[in-house]
């Protein structure tokens, strides 16, 4: 029995090649993105070239951040394998169309520019409210640890680094009599010549040591301003204390990474510990993010207020000004001071904000009938609010509001570890990620229309 089937020529030509804009559906996210950034303000970043220079003119801005924003939408975050897929893949192919750039000025642009993310953030917020996504009846505030691009086994603890350091003293002192040992037995065999070269084990020796005295003297400094932040606090609450900052001594567990100092062993949620950056971020019932941040701190409870101030911040630039009806967050956050500080902001009518830990499954008992004892603390303020029935339903929302958010980043993206060093770096990437969480919100919800 015959079969016929399609005609097929892999290597066939056309005569009028087809336009790229016939490669994919129209609807396709790439053309989203396109349109897009083609109505926001990228002057911060344009600014930031010379162009009068002489030699190659540098790739278009734009078309470097569409570049991005696709690869970080499309789980791609690797400057190799984005340029990998400037040759391979269609929609990366149309963003750069013939020109595309090589890993070296992806991860330039991706480095350089990070910075310039805040007023490309807040115009896609504008855009998210022009598409009615920027509701702010509830916003909850949570965190997620993110791995950082540092290896746990480049770090050490402030005990182990004073015995290290004197260890490989003796060490360079020993190479050091080696060499003035043949420096004498050359002299004296072959006459004056010029000194005796280093050998390699005594730099790598000294370049080892070098790093373990600026890690411990960070760690003191750390101490210190710790200890200062305390004085300063308890002075400003009249209160008595005998803590002088320049006695301070670290932690003798806390620890300082050799590839990113910045980042810090933390706790993950597989209840294992790893380099990381703690990555803070508010949201709304829409799943959009309004405020993002990353911290070097492990507990959540100092990012409470600077999270806060973030959010507010970022609603007055979008001209949102409805008060934020609930507001919550898990126990991490609480503390006394947040708590008042949190009640106090006229533009949060309530907050709900865990007092502690709760039991999977444990049912959260009705709060106490009648009016609320004068004398109460403010934990206990919070506790016989979060025991209301609106605190009950209003704290049950903050699962689905924010949580969703990280599942989404780390599971949908893929965006599990930071691919930059350093704090200032992890926050500007941090940022990228959730502007690309926000793009991918307001292209599905289809409520943005572009030409």
């Amino acid at each position: 029995m015959s079969r016929k089937f399609r005609e097929w020529q892999p290597d066939a030509s056309w005569l009028f090649p087809p336009s790229p804009r016939d490669w994919l559906p129209e609807d396709h996210l790439v053309y989203f993105l396109l349109d897009v950034t083609a109505q926001v303000d990228i002057s911060p970043i344009v600014d930031e070239y010379d162009t009068g220079k002489g030699g190659q003119p540098p790739f278009h801005p734009r078309m470097m951040l569409v570049l991005l924003l696709y690869a970080y939408s499309t789980g791609v975050f690797s400057s190799r394998k984005i340029m990998r897929r400037c040759a391979t893949d269609a929609a990366f192919r149309i963003i750069v169309g013939e020109d595309s750039p090589g890993f070296r000025r992806i991860a330039e642009f991706r480095a350089r520019h990070l910075r310039n993310l805040q007023p490309l953030f807040l115009e896609v917020l504008v855009l998210c409210r022009e598409a009615g996504l920027l509701k702010v009846g509830r916003l909850s505030l949570d965190g997620t640890k993110i791995k950082a691009n540092a290896s746990r086994n480049k770090a050490m603890s402030y005990d182990r680094m004073g015995p290290e350091i004197e260890r490989l003293q003796q060490e360079i002192d020993a190479l050091l009599a080696q060499a003035d040992g043949a420096d004498a037995n050359d002299d004296e065999e072959f006459g004056d010549l010029e000194d005796y070269e280093i050998p390699a084990e005594l730099k790598r020796r000294g370049s080892r040591q070098a790093k373990i005295l600026e890690a411990k003297a960070a760690l003191e400094e750390a101490a210190r301003r710790k200890a200062q932040d305390h004085v300063d606090k308890m002075e400003a609450e009249g209160r008595n204390h005998r803590t002088n900052p320049e006695e301070a001594v670290p932690d003798p567990k806390a620890q300082r990474n050799f590839t990113d100092p910045e980042s810090k062993i933390m706790k993950t949620s597989n209840k294992g510990f790893d380099q990381c950056g703690n990555a803070q971020a508010v949201a709304n019932e829409q799943q959009i993010i309004i405020a993002a941040d990353v911290t070097d701190q492990a507990n959540d409870v100092r990012q409470t207020l600077p999270m806060v101030d973030q959010m507010i911040a970022n609603l007055d630039a979008v001209s949102v000004e409805e008060k934020i009806k609930a507001f919550s967050a898990d126990a991490g956050y609480f503390s006394d001071d947040n708590m008042s500080a949190v009640d106090a902001n006229e533009r949060i009518d309530n907050a709900f904000i865990a007092t502690g830990r709760q039991k999977h499954n444990d049912k959260v008992p009705d709060a106490p009938k009648g009016r609320p004892a004068k004398d109460l603390t403010a934990k206990q303020k919070m506790a016989r609010r979060n025991r209301t029935k609106q605190g009950k339903e209003e704290y049950a929302r903050r699962k689905v509001i924010i949580e969703p958010v990280f599942g989404q980043i780390k599971s949908g993206l893929g965006f599990r570890n930071f691919l930059l060093r350093g704090l200032e770096k992890m926050k500007g990437e941090w940022k990228l990620v959730c502007l690309t969480h926000n793009l991918l919100k307001l292209f599905r919800s289809g409520a943005l229309t572009t030409t």
